[in-house]
Parts: C-alpha cells; sequence; structure tokens
C-alpha cells in the first residue's frame, strides 16, 4: 500500500504517523499516554524514518572520508625514519633538496609523520630543517616551508601486502614517492605501486623506540592447583618454565 509522504519543516513523515498523533491530540490529556506528547512523536517518526532509508553506503562513506583532510580530529606525530628498499637507505628532507642517501640515526632523515585520527593522509616533515615532503605538479619531489594549505604536501599512506609502505599523491592521483638505487628521487608520473622504487619501512631512530610494558600471564599447576604469575619479559621467560598439562 502506498503511503502519502508528508513535510514537517525539515522532517519527512508519512501518513500513518501523523494520523496516530492526531487520534491522541483529539482526544486530550487524559487519554493520551504519560509519556507520549505531539513533539515527542514528531522526533520518534524522524529517528525511525532515518534508521529505514535505503541504499546507504557506508564503506562508500568511510573512503570518502578517508580521502578528506580531516581539520577537526586531534593529529598525531610520530617520528620515523623511512628506509627505501631500493636504495637500502633511509630519505631525507636536506631543506628544498629531498635524497634517499641517509644512514641509520642520520638527523636529516628523522622525520615526522602528521597524520589525522579518521583517514590515511598525512604529511612528511624532516624534524631537523622542518621542511615539508611535497611533490610539486610536474612530480618531482622538493621541499617546502611549512604551510598547511599546500596539498602539494599531503599524501596518502598505503600499506601493501609485502608490509612495506607505499605514499601516493593526494593531490595527483596514481603518483607516488619513490627513488632509484642511487638515492635519486623518481617522478611521480614513472611510478607504480609495485615497483620497488615506491616501496619504504618506517623505522623508529636509534633509542627512541616505544617503551614496551612488560605483561604478565598466570599458570595454574595441575599438580598443587596453586597460582603462578610469571613476567613475560626475557629475563624473566629464560628463568622461569611453566609447562601446561
Amino acid at each position: 500500500m502506498k503511503t502519502e509522504a508528508l513535510r514537517t519543516g525539515s522532517m519527512r513523515l508519512e501518513a500513518p504517523f501523523l494520523e496516530t498523533i492526531s487520534f491522541w491530540s483529539d482526544r486530550g490529556d487524559a487519554l493520551r499516554p504519560p509519556s507520549t506528547s505531539p513533539r515527542i512523536a514528531l522526533l520518534l517518526c524522524s529517528f525511525l524514518e532515518a534508521l529505514a532509508v535505503d541504499d546507504v553506503d557506508f564503506g562508500e562513506h568511510v573512503e570518502t572520508q578517508t580521502g578528506t583532510r580531516d581539520s577537526l580530529s586531534r593529529k598525531h606525530h610520530r617520528v620515523y625514519q623511512l628506509y627505501s628498499k631500493t636504495s637500502g637507505k633511509h630519505v631525507q628532507v636536506l631543506g628544498r633538496k629531498i635524497v634517499a642517501t641517509g644512514e641509520d640515526g642520520d638527523k636529516y632523515a628523522q622525520l615526522v609523520v602528521e597524520a589525522d585520527t579518521f583517514g590515511s593522509q598525512v604529511r612528511i616533515r624532516g624534524k631537523e630543517t622542518n621542511f615539508y615532503l611535497c611533490m610539486n605538479r610536474k612530480g618531482k619531489l622538493v621541499g617546502r616551508k611549512a604551510n598547511s594549505a599546500n596539498s602539494e604536501c599531503v599524501f596518502i599512506e598505503m600499506v601493501l601486502e609485502n608490509n612495506y609502505t607505499a605514499w601516493m599523491s593526494a593531490r595527483h592521483t596514481g603518483w607516488y614517492i619513490g627513488f632509484t638505487k642511487k638515492g635519486r628521487p623518481r617522478r611521480g608520473p614513472h611510478t607504480l605501486p609495485n615497483q620497488q622504487d615506491v616501496h619504504f619501512m618506517k623505522r623508529f631512530p636509534p633509542g627512541e623506540q616505544p617503551n614496551l610494558q612488560h605483561s604478565s600471564f598466570t599458570t595454574v599447576s595441575k599438580r598443587n592447583r596453586r597460582m603462578q604469575e610469571t613476567s613475560a619479559s626475557p629475563d624473566s621467560q629464560s628463568e622461569h618454565r611453566h609447562t601446561l598439562v
């Protein structure tokens, strides 16, 4: 049965709901349920209709939000070294010059990866020079001074099947950060996601590994049913060997 759709302000209501509201309104407060009023019923109808909306693609919504810069969420800043699979060295931001020839622990190879809470868009900044790694309209990797409005400095982080990471330009789709075996930057139009030139591994700088708290687990001996707690640290594991029977 086809129902007539009505509009009340910004809310779209179905005729059967309006008839129910009119039924209680015509009979006065004495017959109306104590917790029901026309205003509450209107809000309830609007809520129920929102739940019944068809063709809502949540996956598409997530993909759209992921590709959009989030200016409201709290930002995450983490210092990494980006190890190039091709050159065997680390990416360096030397002011306006970008190369991948840095040794482990080099101060110019320490990069601040700025990421939004929601989404995979990041910006990569040299910790020492405070220049951002960017890709201009010709696909060349360049360093630029801090400017949050420059979309050429925004990249989409992609985790690959081989556990390496690739960064694609958010402004120029299909253009990736890449380097040659000699550590020279490749131009974006000459890169593909399956090339080793665009594969990187995120590493923590020496001495800046995150502190991992030792966890503990409990074992029960079948012989005496006594509870024993053992630390999960490597030293304690070598001293205490418990076997569950």
